[in-house]
């Protein structure tokens, strides 16, 4: 790895910095909605990502032909540090921008392509990931959202979605859907656009202990969608969600610096109490939590010079959203041992201390996903399985006859 800038690197990072000096003022601050003001937020960081999609600096990586800027991911991690050294926040629809207009550019048609990848990219309209379900989060393949063919080539959708974030104001959601449960699990599934505002659709928010309603449960009673709403083959879903899953799982583990998680900020709060400071059992953990955050620094940075040289990085980015999520929450739990119960009060802390525990679960699980490194990357003899080969119809019987015994 060469850390450092190529001359080519060098100029966009000043290209960057320029950009910021002569729009820095129009930015909103970094901080989140506050509870009954969601809307006003939504509205000016709308707003900020069409200033910054017209600037070139959303979508960075996109091919150009969907306006993007067909650059590679060190130019975005560039436009990432600057924003942050900048004190000033990146788009609105992470979720859209970073996972499902990919997965869309991967999978879609192109027609779909031309409709979708544009306000999605000006943030004139939000999409949300409508994956998790209440009997299927981790286990993903293991959902009952059903969409039904119909005689004229239209589908009919009926299930319910959870922990969907953003949905409460987003135009379009990415949906998979079990469409044939006569065969296993993972070959049953398709992926389908469904907008948002369509007749049967209800969104009923989830308020988080932090005050906000991030997330969603969403119930779909026969929701009529075109035949054109199909995202890659039918029943083929399973490889188009992979695609998205690998994308989120990247950006919670490699963001995590973007996301504040680095040593030296908690470090900062600790050193202002001299007694914590001087304490053996204080630096041992802020030690720990520091190694495990600097180890993914450069996990991070190996990953992107893998994908720099044209290869994609393997099942082992898992392991870098675990790394990130336990050694910010341990830093968490730092923090209000050494300042005490004020932590928990108004502010950084408190609203981190409470907001991280819900992340452990966003991109699977830690027991999921240590799975699939220990099988997929270490060799490691696969866990005993129960479903395999067996229809999923089949599964939801002996399901319902082993709660009857």
């Amino acid at each position: 790895m060469d850390l450092n800038d190529t001359p080519e690197q060098a100029e966009y990072r000043t290209k960057v910095r320029t950009w910021l000096e002569a729009h820095k003022a129009d930015a909103p601050g970094l901080e989140g909605p506050q509870p009954g003001h969601e809307e006003a937020f939504v509205t000016v960081r709308r707003a900020w990502q069409r200033e910054m999609a017209e600037g070139g600096f959303a979508g960075v990586t996109w091919p150009a032909e969907f306006g993007g800027q067909g650059l590679g991911p060190l130019d975005q991690v560039i436009v990432g540090q600057e924003f942050q050294a900048a004190g000033v926040p990146g788009i609105l629809d992470v979720i859209g921008i970073g996972m499902l207009g990919p997965t869309i550019i991967a999978h879609g048609t192109d027609e779909q392509k031309q409709r979708y990848l544009a306000p999605m990219l000006h943030a004139d309209e939000v999409w949300c990931q409508l994956f998790s379900e209440p009997a299927a989060g981790s286990d993903l393949a293991g959902i009952q959202t059903r969409a039904v063919v119909q005689e004229d080539g239209s589908w009919k959708l009926t299930g319910q979605k959870v922990w969907t974030t953003n949905a409460h104001f987003a135009s379009y959601g990415l949906i998979l859907a079990r469409t044939n449960s006569e065969v296993t699990k993972h070959k049953g599934m398709s992926m389908f656009i469904v907008p948002m505002d369509a007749e049967g659709v209800e969104i009923r928010p989830l308020r988080q202990i932090t005050g906000e309603a991030e997330f969603n449960e969403v119930f779909f009673d026969d929701v009529h969608i075109p035949a054109d709403a199909i995202v890659g083959p039918v029943d083929g879903g399973w490889m188009v969600a992979l695609t998205t899953l690998l994308f989120e799982r990247l950006a919670i583990g490699g963001g995590s610096e973007s996301f504040g998680y680095r040593a030296d900020r908690f470090a900062k709060a600790i050193a202002d109490d001299p007694v914590a400071s001087a304490d053996s059992d204080v630096r041992h953990r802020l030690g720990k939590l520091a190694t495990d955050l600097l180890a993914l620094r450069y996990t991070g940075y190996r990953h992107l010079t893998a994908i720099e040289r044209g290869g994609l990085p393997g099942s082992e980015a898992a392991l870098g959203k675990v790394t990130a999520v336990k050694a910010a929450i341990e830093a968490g739990d730092l923090i209000a041992d050494v300042i005490g119960p004020e932590a928990l009060a108004e502010g950084e802390w408190a609203y981190l201390i409470s907001f991280l525990p819900g992340l452990k679960s966003a991109g699977g699980t830690e027991e999921i996903l240590r799975n699939m490194v220990g099988e997929r990357v270490l060799g490691l003899p696969t866990e005993p399985r129960l479903d395999k080969g067996v229809p999923f119809s089949e599964l939801k019987a002996l399901e319902r006859e082993g709660a009857k015994s």
